[in-house]
């Protein structure tokens, strides 16, 4: 697809695709990520002539919702399997006391020094091993395992009262 096609299409459509995307995320943010991932996706297709451009735009922007719900999904339930696995989280649950905790847990995230938090991320969102993660921070194979020992200790600390007081 052309550039100035492309443009001509961003131009006549961004604005209802966007309105769109924001009332399926109600996160401008997200909606304006997703905006550029529907262009982006439209950019590296060649189709030659689109015969109704919105209504594709509008299923390319769905489409483009449905995989960050999948993805985000998907993060959320290797964290909790990755938090179970490790003995010192109960298993994840739907119901309010769990939602308590999870909460907990997501302060908890915030809490940790971005050296930690950043190996967090690294190991269970992008499933890395140690050595990987080395190799993308640029640090020894031992201190960014000590940095997940670190931080899951933190973790386990912070919601250990909570954890406590559930099996009381």
């Amino acid at each position: 697809m052309t550039s100035r096609r492309l443009e001509s299409l961003y131009d006549a459509h961004a604005q209802s695709v966007f309105a769109f995307l924001l009332h399926l995320t109600r996160c401008e943010e997200t909606t304006r990520d997703l905006l550029q991932e529907v262009f982006l996706r439209l950019a590296r297709r060649r189709i030659p002539l689109i015969r109704k451009p919105r209504p594709y735009l509008l299923r390319l922007a769905h489409n483009a919702w449905i995989d960050h719900v999948r993805a985000a999904a998907a993060r959320a339930r290797t964290l909790e399997r990755s938090l179970a696995d490790s003995g010192c989280f109960p298993p994840p649950s739907h119901d309010a006391e769990h939602a308590e905790l999870s909460a907990l847990l997501i302060a908890g995230m915030a809490d940790l020094p971005a050296d930690q938090r950043a190996v967090v991320h690294l190991k269970i969102w992008d499933n890395l091993t140690f050595r990987e993660i080395s190799s993308a921070l640029g640090i020894p194979t031992h201190t960014a395992a000590s940095r997940y020992r670190y931080a899951l200790d933190k973790l386990r600390a912070a919601m250990r009262p909570s954890i406590e007081n559930e099996r009381a």
